[in-house]
């Protein structure tokens, strides 16, 4: 089984997992957009991330998972509708790429992982804690959102069967 863990949103992370061992770990790819270079997923350079990775495999056993993430309080609505753009960009390049998409909500992974009410870092170090061979590509606090769709991954990864 080849999962592909999302951490959407334009400072997010792509994890690609082969029967549960990691094959590559990158940041959300991202391009300035507009006069004032706020930046924006690189739709074209995920599409190029995935069928890269998606070409050393069996496509059909391939699957995309999505953190399902909604509006949070006290969240702009300039910085939801920017977030909001990004989950469209990826669910429309799997959906173009036939890709099946799966969605988990932020409570049910970080519940298994047992990082609910923890800091944002928690993450990371449960990530490096149970593959202790990414920690290079982990090093930084920035990295958070790589670790979390490692996390995406995995869990989805250890339960699809039970679901």
């Amino acid at each position: 089984m080849f999962i592909i863990g999302i951490d959407p949103g334009i400072s997010g992370g792509i994890c690609f997992l082969q029967d549960g061992k990691i094959i590559d770990v990158i940041e959300m790819p991202s391009m300035a957009d507009g006069k004032k270079n706020k930046k924006q997923v690189n739709g074209n350079q995920l599409f190029n991330e995935i069928k890269s990775r998606l070409s050393q495999i069996n496509k059909e056993e391939a699957c995309v998972v999505v953190e399902h993430v909604t509006a949070m309080p006290g969240q702009g609505v300039t910085s939801m509708f920017n977030f909001g753009q990004s989950f469209g960009v990826i669910k429309g390049i799997c959906s173009g790429m036939q890709l099946p998409i799966h969605f988990v909500r932020p409570t049910k992974w970080k519940k298994y992982f047992n990082l609910i009410k923890t800091s944002k870092d928690a993450s990371r170090s449960r990530a490096i804690e149970i593959f202790p061979k990414v920690s290079e590509k982990l090093k930084r606090k920035k990295d958070s959102n790589k670790a979390d769709a490692i996390l995406i991954a995995s869990y989805y990864y250890n339960t699809y069967k039970s679901e």
